[in-house]
Parts: C-alpha cells; structure tokens; sequence
C-alpha cells in the first residue's frame, strides 16, 4: 500500500479548482509554508486527500486550529448545504497528508463526536468566529475533524 508521503512524490496532485485557494497553494508550496502559512490573521494548512470517485491525490488549503497534539478542521463550506469534497474524500479515506509550515507529514482523520464536538466547535469559532454564522446559514450540522499524526 502506497502511503500518502510516498505517493506525493511519485503522483500529481490535483490543486483547488478555486483561483484564490489554487493561489494560495502555490504560494505555499513554493515558499515551503513561509508565505502561506499565516492567512487574514489564522493559520493555515495543506491538506491532501485521495479522491473518493477519482482516485487522484486532492490538495486544499484550510485554516486550522489545535487540540493538544492534534490538528482541528472545520467542513463549513461557508455554510453550503453540502459537505465540501475533502471532508468526503477524508471520510472514505481517512489517511491524508498535512503540510504545516514548512512540516509535511502523514496524519490520520476522523469526525469528532457529539462528546467532543461543542469544545472543538469553540476553539475554531474563537479563531474564525465566520463558523458561527456558516453553522446558521445550512441545515446541516458542520463537521469538525480532528486529524492524528500517524
């Protein structure tokens, strides 16, 4: 099996299709997290996912928070009334892979539980209080993922 550190290198990856969050990668990536890293104030990281129907490596950039050792992420989506496709491409794989600075690393995802969800829930909104608002604007309840290093 071909782990997401080993398939980096050896397979392309697919960028955000967005212009801005596709300008925010390429930022990062060749600044090695030095320009990037810090965005409107919150920090950021890259996140790559395997497609779920595709098959094919997926980069995004995401803005990130801490729990402990651990890495927090937020679906929002801004709110749509859809998960975005990382949250559903890390949900049939939960191996991804994290750029974080300058630190790339493996990690593994899962969603946090009902237990565990409203404190993580407050410490990304302390962070981009927008969640708050995202949360209001869908029916559906916004997922927050905690991702492990493996």
């Amino acid at each position: 099996m071909t782990t997401h550190d080993e398939a980096t290198t050896n397979e392309d990856i697919l960028d955000s299709p967005t212009g801005w969050v596709s300008d925010h990668i390429r930022q990062y990536v060749a600044t090695d997290g030095e320009q990037g890293h810090h965005w409107r104030g919150v920090p950021t990281l890259l996140l790559t996912t395997r497609g779920r129907r595709s098959g094919k490596l997926r980069r995004t950039a995401l803005i990130y928070g801490r729990h402990g050792d651990d890495y927090l992420l937020v679906a929002s989506q801004g709110g749509a009334p859809q998960h975005p496709a990382w949250y559903l491409n890390l949900v049939a794989d939960p191996v991804v892979h994290l750029q974080v600075g300058a630190e790339k690393f493996t990690a593994r995802a899962r969603t946090a539980g009902p237990d565990e969800k409203p404190e993580l829930w407050r410490t990304m909104a302390a962070l981009w209080p927008d969640y708050d608002d995202y949360q209001t604007k869908t029916d559906r309840e916004i997922p927050v993922v905690i991702l492990s290093r493996s």
